[in-house]
């Protein structure tokens, strides 16, 4: 959710699965060649002239042109991507050469090296510059392997970027060079986690907080029923010594939602709800902005990322202090599906919140919609698996033992981060409100491991209402699905089931192997902290299997490139904005969906306030010569808006991957 200047962008939703991992399984060398131009029916292996394999994701077309494959998604040409067999001898020259085939010359704006990894000895990626106007996702990626090079050059239409990122990361997953068999944990009996091992995950976090600035880190792990490990690394607040531990409270963002359906399991476990049971006839008031969507909703759809309904979450960002469950609810008659039903993961806010709310009415019918939901979760989840610091009470959260959120300023250096911009997931708090520490998210994962059975031996839940919710119901990629608010992911050969919670300033994730009756919990109190993850998950996977040692080129060469396109990204600012530019801006503008925007100057120092945060702004120069202003404090680092004004009414646009909102000048 959290927007950062340095690192988030649509481009990389379709790059990030190639850098975190691919498939256990390399389609054959003999993939079929012959150009295409009929849809793929079904995800079909597939390679370039060279013998470079990839996947072509059901429904999209390609054709061979000479050294490359050009491969479109179902709507067309508006969308291209070309994987290329390039002749020339480095990675920028490969990439210009990728660039002719689409007959682009995108103007760079940073290329920053990733670590070798599965068959590849040197990986490259390219940002540059795009007009937020222009609406598209332009990315490149060079691999080598020996003397060869081969390039994935995207240009793409910013809708379908995001709609489809799953898809493009079922590309990138398979992209292997041609003969590679990649690395399978599959028959491999886990290691002991013994005192050595545990030492070297507690080194290699502590050298990883350091490196990536997060003030605090706390981890869990439990292996065969047993807490082998909970500790804390650094501090809760930067500039205080108070120190990080296993009981540290930390927001857990959409970790919220595992626990959210495991209230949902309880009520079916009770015979009080059924999975299959259409939302309309248990909750009559649930309306999406489609009927036929709307009646298509089935309890278990409500938290799958299936219906085809994008993310729409800036209603609740902006202004957000005036959000109520209610009026989140209200906001579901407003989302309409940009995809059909059960085809495309889209992950989805405050459909999560709706199967909260809708559980918290099925286990106190008439109650306020908060308030049922916030007693059904105490009652049925966090009270019996004596999870008693997990709370929703942000005043009880943020006394005693608590972590703040922290990320960088413009000059990029750590700092503390206020609470308005999450303080705006209230409203919405089955999606992601919850505090918690790592010693209560392990009793959660111990039960999940030991599959509804508590320490003692007593049954919590039922098997079946618990494991149903670990059942697929739309492909995040290639061997990883999404369940119920669970990601289960079988690439690396074994199970694993996990989620991530994202928050500002809080980036958390838990895990577990079922079979090897391994879970673990990370949870860090900075912006960067989503780096850590990543390479805390591969390095416990190393230290359990014996694997290849990944984790730690991977984590400093995502330090290195994350100082780069940071510094890159920061270059194209104009700090403090321009006056010139601040001057024309109106005093306040209005979106009938966001809210009021409120301009304020003070010290020559512009300021955007929407009501449940602001941020100063700096400004900058567009490539297709609009001037935009982007926030640049910590807790909303990076929002873009350009400057659009039109028959003398002054305007304001900001966007997110699928929809576009435009402030107008206000009395």
């Amino acid at each position: 959710m959290h927007q950062m200047l340095k690192v988030v962008s649509l481009a990389m939703a379709m790059t990030a699965v190639a850098a975190a991992g691919c498939t256990a399984k390399t389609p054959p060398a003999d993939a079929p060649q012959a150009a295409s131009a009929a849809p793929a029916t079904g995800d079909q292996p597939a390679a370039t002239p060279r013998g470079t394999t990839f996947l072509l994701p059901e429904g999209w077309t390609r054709r061979t042109e000479g050294n490359a494959v050009l491969v479109s998604p179902p709507e067309g040409d508006s969308s291209r991507v070309a994987i290329v067999d390039a002749t020339a001898a480095d990675a920028d020259a490969a990439v210009a050469e990728a660039w002719k085939l689409l007959g682009l010359e995108p103007k760079l704006l940073v290329a920053t090296d990733a670590a070798p990894r599965d068959g590849w000895e040197q990986r490259r990626f390219y940002d540059y510059e795009v007009a937020d106007n222009a609406k598209r996702v332009i990315r490149a990626s060079a691999y080598r392997k020996g003397e060869a090079w081969t390039v994935v050059v995207n240009d793409v239409d910013q809708a379908i970027a995001e709609k489809r990122a799953s898809q493009f990361g079922k590309l990138y997953q398979r992209l292997l060079p041609a003969g590679y068999t990649r690395e399978s944990f599959a028959g491999r009996t886990a290691n002991k986690l013994d005192e050595a091992r545990l030492q070297q995950i507690a080194d290699f976090v502590e050298e990883m907080r350091v490196a990536y600035d997060v003030p605090g880190v706390a981890i869990g792990i439990v292996q065969d029923g047993q807490v082998v490990m909970s500790r804390g690394f650094g501090v809760r607040e930067l500039g205080k010594p108070d120190k990080v531990d296993g009981d540290t409270r930390f927001m857990i963002a959409s970790n919220t939602k595992a626990l959210t359906t495991l209230m949902l399991a309880k009520l079916v476990d009770a015979g009080k709800l059924d999975w299959n049971a259409r939302v309309v006839d248990v909750f009559p008031g649930f309306k999406l902005g489609d009927a036929a969507t709307t009646e298509q909703v089935l309890v278990k759809h409500l938290i799958c990322a299936c219906t085809g309904l994008p993310r729409q979450d800036y209603e609740w960002l902006f202004e957000g202090e005036k959000q109520t469950p209610e009026a989140v609810m209200a906001t579901l008659g407003t989302m309409q599906p940009t995809s059909r039903f059960g085809e495309l993961f889209q992950y989805s806010n405050p459909m999560a919140a709706a199967a909260g709310y809708i559980g918290g009415q099925i286990a106190h019918p008439g109650t306020e919609l908060g308030a049922g939901y916030d007693q059904a979760m105490q009652e049925l989840v966090f009270d019996p698996l004596g999870m008693a610091s997990t709370t929703f009470d942000y005043a009880k959260a943020q006394s005693g033992n608590f972590a703040r959120p922290h990320g960088y300023d413009i000059d990029h250096a750590v700092r503390v981060m206020g609470m308005g911009l999450n303080d705006t997931i209230s409203a919405s708090r089955p999606a992601g409100a919850a505090w918690g520490t790592v010693n209560d998210l392990l009793r959660y994962v111990q039960m999940e491991i030991d599959r509804g059975t508590l320490p003692d031996g007593s049954r919590y839940i039922g098997e079946q209402a618990l494991l149903e919710r670990r059942q697929p119901q739309i492909a995040l990629g290639a061997d990883r699905d999404y369940a119920m608010a669970l990601m289960v992911d079988k690439s690396d050969g074994v199970e694993v089931i996990d989620h991530g919670g994202d928050m500002g300033g809080f980036h958390s994730n838990m895990m577990w192997w079922p079979e090897q009756r391994v879970g673990a919990v990370i949870l860090t109190n900075a912006d960067e902290g989503v780096y850590l993850r990543g390479p805390f998950k591969r390095k416990l996977m190393e230290l359990m299997f014996d694997g290849e040692p990944q984790a730690e080129a991977a984590a400093a060469a995502g330090v290195k490139a994350n100082h780069e396109a940071f510094d890159a990204q920061r270059k194209l600012l104009q700090w403090p904005a321009d006056a010139e530019a601040v001057a024309g801006l109106a005093p306040r503008y209005r979106n009938q969906a966001l809210g009021d925007l409120v301009v304020t100057r003070k010290d020559g120092v512009a300021r955007f306030d929407v009501g449940s945060f602001g941020s100063a702004v700096a400004s900058t120069l567009q490539p297709d010569g609009s001037l935009a202003f982007v926030t640049v404090d910590p807790e909303v680092m990076g929002l873009l808006f350009v400057r659009a004004d039109q028959d003398g009414v002054r305007r304001l646009v900001v966007r997110d991957g699928q929809h576009e909102y435009v402030f107008e000048e206000a009395d």
